[in-house]
């Protein structure tokens, strides 16, 4: 019971943090991070507060790519995230930043079997206890993920991104690190003007839904534009997607 409450109160103070600030880049989420030129590294040095990398497991690694054809055997997720990550972990003494108020949430998605993509993943971490354990970092399931009901069975280490529809009992529930919804079900806009009154009343419905429970939210397969990032402002949705790492981030400054 005395854990639950902790991770309630992280929760509360995470969200807290989140929507007592300004817009920063830490609100800024590197959408299919590893397309980028620099993989995590280009985010890292903007300071984004979110990066994600899919992965698929093959032959017992965790190869990160967009499509299993693209899978390479030294793009997985040791070169390309964990190593990287503990190497910045280890110069800033212990922390993701030399910021101690920055934090990293750490998105993989699954693109392969939940259940055994989710044991490799897990398999790794436990390699790396300095990411594992550094207060800084989250690491967050998206994508193909194991039972609803039983996300509470899995180590403390690991978080889940949450499915706004689903109604979690309260242990899973404090496992939940963030919700992401697809903008596509809310709004067919492309960014460009001004969004039907209908569809920026639902979107803000869920955002105030997600709120509610203390958790932040991101929506995906949104317009990636200046247009876009401010309305993702105006409705205080916690984290702004993006495939343009330099462009959000002047924008955020």
């Amino acid at each position: 019971m005395k854990k639950v409450s902790l991770l309630i109160c992280f929760f509360i103070l995470n969200i807290g943090w989140a929507l007592s600030q300004k817009y920063s880049v830490q609100n800024a989420h590197s959408h299919n991070d590893y397309e980028q030129a620099r993989p995590f590294e280009l985010a890292y040095e903007h300071g984004f507060g979110s990066v994600e990398a899919d992965v698929f497991l093959t032959n017992g690694d965790l190869l990160v790519a967009h499509d299993i054809r693209d899978t390479q055997s030294l793009k997985n997720l040791r070169s390309l995230y964990l190593d990287p990550l503990l190497m910045h972990i280890r110069k800033n003494k212990g922390r993701v930043y030399a910021n101690r108020h920055k934090r990293l949430l750490l998105l993989i998605d699954c693109k392969t079997e939940a259940v055994s993509t989710l044991k490799q993943i897990i398999s790794q971490l436990q390699e790396y206890p300095q990411i594992v354990k550094c207060k800084s970092v989250q690491i967050v399931i998206t994508g193909n993920q194991p039972d609803k009901d039983s996300l509470f069975t899995y180590p403390s280490f690991i978080w889940f991104d949450g499915n706004l529809n689903y109604n979690y009992s309260e242990k899973n529930r404090t496992r939940i690190a963030l919700f992401s919804a697809n903008f596509k079900n809310y709004s067919q806009w492309n960014g460009v003007g001004a969004q039907h009154s209908e569809s920026v009343k639902n979107i803000k419905a869920a955002v105030e839904r997600a709120h509610k429970t203390a958790t932040p939210i991101r929506f995906w397969g949104a317009p990636d534009n200046p247009n876009a990032w401010s309305f993702f402002q105006s409705v205080e949705a916690d984290y702004i997607n993006t495939d343009n790492i330099p462009g959000l981030a002047r924008f955020l400054k």
